[in-house]
């Protein structure tokens, strides 16, 4: 038992178009080869967009689908799928249109409502599938229908209410349907139309003015607003004007409200009926004439000194038979002064203030408008001062004045005059200020101001003030005599001066080595200031700054200086002395010896002479070089020649003016073994040389 499917073909009767309500039906046919003639059971389904709308099993090749009236909804893509002995083939798709919908259908829950109420109404496309789309319309004669929309996703239906408004008398009611089919909107025809009926709960209200609309200002006026109901319950009646209820009443039929006319009551008045959600309106609009015009003050002065007198009068044009009085006006409430037509008084500054007049006829009262007194107090004379505190500003910066009268009434006009040129005015209560931004050093000229307000004493002057300028501190240096080295022990004097600035100014020295100290502080009415250091010692050494300052308030630093304290010349002496001592008298067994030899080569009377007088020499020599301070000390091998040679002449002496010079050098072990020196350099007679000659020998410290 072999088969295959050849085709599986669907098909729409009598077409794939159709009108809203004809019949149609869907055809799937299965062509199938066998091998034999045998029974084979056929499994159709039919699909609608996807969704599963028949399904048959049959041993026949053919299956139909019958639709016995087409809605809109029917429209769509049909598939049809057989399946037989585990094999399974579709048809193409099939494209179905049902043009048109069902006719809508449209019910009133009631037939006769009253103003106020609400239609409640319902509209249903029966067999049509949602989603759907209702529309609701309410037609009244003479005016543009009303619409409402709604969408119902699931259910063929939709209810909605339309309220009754006051003017509703015999209403019309319809509905329609609608769908996109394919993104095209398919709308069906109108539904039948329903008529309500519609009652008044009442009638529109009438509202009406006595004696008239058209009043005198004094005169008293009445409104009275009337209405007929069906019945009473919750009605209310409400009397307007400009958005302000005047009065109301509840379950009454008539509302009447009584005042006495004035200019402000002229307007549209409002009477409106409600009951529930119908409300009903009537308006009528009242004119009152004038009675009488405003009031005018009118004040003899309106900017007067104080202990003058003022006088101010209150009348109404073309008309005197009222009765005046006189306020001034006030935050807590209005002052009265005076029931009368006239006040005169004699003001102080107290009285400043705003007054006004009322004046009365026939109970009516108006008031005029407010009329401004100024009373004025002179001022005093002004004081001109910096701000700040002293006549003074630094070269370069802004200088800011301050003008101020104790007393006077403002407003005050101040002007600030520079010498006799006007900087400034401004108009303020009491006080001004002045801001000068062009301070030079050659500005010598006095800063005065004037004050005045609208006094008749005029214009007050200020003394004059004279201002310094203060020129700030320009390069600060730092000098010492002597400069660099200096003896332990020694003066030393250190002069701190500065180019330019204005006096006094404060010098401070210090000086700078494991930390700073402030060795000396003065302040001078001059450029520099000597300070003298007594006695200087070996903590001395460092790095030496001054600081200079004045009323600028700027420090300016000096560069720094470096000062070494060196050894003083008697305490090279003493080192020098421990050294020599030594040598000398080893120089002297040295020369003992050596004339001993030379006595021993020449005999024994020379020997003793050429003894006897090389001992004497040596003696002579050296008593006089340690008498005399034959010597020079120093810290190192960069020694001041001028000062050195200087030394060594002083020390010749008279017999040794021309002798000549010769130099050795001689390599000492240790002089100290805890304070050496790097370098003494010495001299003291050589031995084995000339009676008139003299050698220089220096010694240094070895490295051991």
């Amino acid at each position: 038992q072999v088969f295959t499917f050849n085709s599986v073909e669907i098909q729409a009767k009598p077409s794939v178009k159709a009108k809203n309500g004809a019949p149609m039906s869907i055809i799937c046919h299965a062509d199938i080869s066998k091998s034999t003639d045998f029974q084979l059971n056929h499994n159709f389904t039919i699909f609608k967009n996807g969704k599963l709308v028949f399904m048959t099993v049959t041993d026949k090749g053919d299956a139909q689908y019958d639709i016995p009236a087409t809605r809109s909804s029917d429209t769509g893509d049909y598939e049809c799928t057989v399946e037989a002995g585990r094999k399974t083939k579709s048809s193409k798709s099939l494209r179905v249109r049902v043009t048109g919908m069902t006719k809508p259908i449209l019910t009133a829950e009631k037939k006769e409502v009253l103003e106020g109420e609400v239609v409640k109404l319902r509209c249903e496309l029966p067999e049509e599938e949602p989603p759907l789309h209702f529309f609701f319309q309410k037609i009244k004669m003479n005016s543009t229908p009303k619409e409402k929309h709604v969408f119902e996703a699931r259910r063929n239906f939709s209810v909605v209410e339309f309220s009754v408004e006051e003017g509703d008398n015999i209403l019309q009611f319809d509905c329609f349907g609608g769908r996109y089919v394919n993104f095209e909107f398919e709308k069906s025809e109108h539904s039948n139309k329903t008529l309500v009926t519609v009652r008044e709960p009442f009638i529109k209200p009438t509202l009406s003015a006595r004696p008239s609309s058209n009043i005198t200002e004094g005169d008293r006026i009445q409104f009275e607003c009337s209405t007929v109901v069906a019945w009473m319950r919750d009605i209310e009646i409400i009397l307007q004007k400009n958005r302000t209820i005047l009065k109301s009443v509840r379950d009454e039929k008539h509302l009447k409200y009584s005042t006495v006319a004035t200019l402000e009551d002229s307007g549209e008045y409002l009477c409106k009926v409600e009951q529930g959600r119908a409300s009903k309106t009537n308006k009528l609009n009242v004119v009152v004439s004038e009675l009488f015009p405003k009031p005018i003050l009118v004040a003899s002065m309106k900017n007067l000194d104080e202990n003058k007198e003022l006088t101010l009068s209150c009348s109404i044009n073309g008309f005197r038979k009222a009765n005046f009085s006189v306020f001034r006006k006030n935050s807590n409430g209005d002052i009265w002064l005076k029931n009368s037509r006239n006040l005169t008084m004699r003001v102080s500054v107290n009285d400043t203030g705003s007054y006004f007049c009322k004046a009365e006829v026939k109970g009516i009262v108006k008031e005029s408008k407010p009329v401004g007194i100024n009373v004025f107090a002179p001022v005093s004379k002004p004081t001109l001062s910096v701000v700040g505190g002293l006549p003074e500003v630094v070269l370069g910066k802004t200088l800011q004045l301050i003008c101020r009268s104790a007393t006077g009434t403002p407003p005050i006009t101040f002007t600030f005059y520079k010498g006799s040129e006007i900087k400034a005015t401004v108009i303020n209560d009491t006080y001004a200020t002045f801001l000068d931004e062009n301070i030079r050093q050659d500005d010598k000229r006095g800063y005065k101001c004037e004050a005045k307000n609208n006094h008749s004493s005029g214009m007050k002057t200020s003394d004059i003030l004279n201002v310094t300028v203060i020129v700030p501190i320009r390069n600060a240096s730092l000098g010492s005599i002597p400069y660099g080295e200096v003896e332990d022990g020694s003066e030393t004097a250190f002069l701190c001066s500065v180019k330019e600035g204005s006096w006094p100014i404060h010098f401070r020295i210090f000086r700078k080595s494991d930390h700073e100290v402030l060795l000396f502080e003065k302040s001078e009415n001059a450029d520099r200031v000597m300070w003298r250091k007594k006695a200087m010692s070996r903590q001395d050494t460092g790095t030496y700054y001054c600081m200079a300052s004045n009323r600028a308030n700027v420090d300016v630093k000096s560069q720094p200086i470096t000062i070494s304290v060196i050894l003083a010349s008697w305490q090279k002496g003493i080192i020098a002395a421990f050294v020599l001592l030594p040598l000398a008298g080893a120089a002297a067994l040295t020369l003992w010896w050596f004339l001993c030899k030379k006595k021993k080569a020449k005999g024994p009377s020379l020997e003793m002479s050429g003894s006897a007088l090389a001992t004497n020499l040596t003696s002579e020599k050296l008593t006089r070089q340690h008498n005399d301070g034959d010597y020079y000390s120093g810290s190192g091998y960069i020694e001041d020649s001028e000062n050195h040679m200087k030394s060594t002449d002083e020390s010749k002496g008279p017999d040794l003016e021309s002798a000549e010079v010769e130099y050795t050098e001689v390599e000492v072990s240790t002089l100290d073994p805890h304070r050496g020196i790097d370098s003494v350099p010495i001299h003291f007679p050589a031995p084995a040389q000339k009676g008139t000659e003299t050698v220089y020998s220096e010694i240094r410290k070895a490295n051991h």
